[in-house]
């Protein structure tokens, strides 16, 4: 099993965990109370920090409760926690909504995946091979069978 410190950097911080046996993602907590205005954006602390093992970074993700009942998601989805990093982890929340929206402490805010990093070699050519689709993108394929 892969094992990741967490540091708190605040009383009122609660260590990730994983709510139910088998799930990919940690729940993040906020440490604070914020309100966030229909199309408002704000950086929510979590209190934590983590050491991750070289080749791994976190991926913080959204609340699917959060999004299909408040329209709150993460805004630079997923967000990305490098293993050299040792600051606060915060979690950048948007209200999508029409109504203002509470974030109180203790809150699960977000979701946490740790993650294998794979790094690629880059090779610059000439050109690449090609494929029936090419270089059709952007609804390229269409929305029916």
């Amino acid at each position: 099993m892969l094992k990741i410190k967490v540091l708190k950097l605040s009383p009122s911080a609660i260590i990730p965990e994983y709510r139910h046996s088998g799930d990919s993602g940690l729940d993040l907590y906020s440490t604070e109370e914020q309100t966030l205005l229909p199309g408002e954006t704000k950086l929510i602390h979590t209190g934590i920090a983590i050491e991750l093992p070289k080749g791994f970074e976190a991926q913080i993700r959204p609340r699917s409760g959060l999004a299909l009942k408040h329209s709150i998601t993460v805004l630079n989805t997923p967000g990305t926690v490098d293993a050299s990093y040792r600051g606060e982890i915060g979690v950048i929340l948007i209200n999508h909504g029409t109504s203002p929206f509470v974030v109180s402490k203790e809150m699960r805010i977000a979701q946490m995946v740790i993650t294998q990093v794979i790094h690629a070699e880059i090779e610059t050519v000439a050109e690449l091979s090609t494929t029936s689709r090419g270089d059709g993108g952007f609804g390229s394929t269409g929305v029916t069978k």
